[in-house]
């Protein structure tokens, strides 16, 4: 059974982060892991959201308030997805059953059409070099690269099908 959207309190991390607020967009780095994360402006908002009082139904009249359209709850499910992959939550947002399974950004776009695509979370996420890594001028974890001599000791150059990344083996 699916927890009501009233019920579900998500609760966003504020240890170990490093953040930016831009224009348009929030960047987030994560001291514990090691990654720089680019929030745009859809799921930025959810996340400074996640205040551990603000249900998802809240959410959802906030974003249209704030987006002057109507936003769709499936459009805060999937901010909520992609912060939790991103450990960006304090704990994993309760889930919903396998008939409500979460809709990927490009079958949410099919669903809601073009013109509401400015309202799509999006978060990018890349892994940062360790500080020695950094000096030593080798490429790390997830890092780009052109060839095997790019990366850290241990670690090949391989196209897991996003270009060309430092990685022990595709993800």
């Amino acid at each position: 059974m699916k927890a009501s959207a009233n019920q579900i309190l998500p609760s966003a991390r504020t240890r170990e982060l490093i953040v930016r607020e831009l224009e348009d967009e929030v960047l987030v780095y994560d001291l514990e892991r090691q990654k720089a994360h680019c929030l745009n402006q859809t799921s930025a908002f959810v996340w400074k959201h996640c205040d551990g009082r603000t249900s998802i139904a809240k959410m959802v009249q906030l974003l249209e308030k704030r987006l002057k359209t109507p936003v769709s709850e499936q459009v805060v499910w999937l901010a909520l997805e992609q912060l939790e992959k991103s450990h960006l939550l304090k704990k994993p947002v309760m889930q919903q059953s396998q008939q409500e399974k979460q809709m990927s950004r490009r079958e949410l776009v099919r669903r809601l059409g073009t013109a509401a695509a400015i309202t799509i979370p999006l978060v990018i996420s890349i892994a940062a070099p360790t500080s020695a890594a950094a000096a030593s001028g080798c490429v790390g974890n997830g890092g780009v690269c052109t060839t095997n001599a790019d990366c850290c000791v241990g670690l090949m150059c391989l196209n897991c099908g996003a270009g060309l990344m430092c990685f022990r083996n595709c993800p």
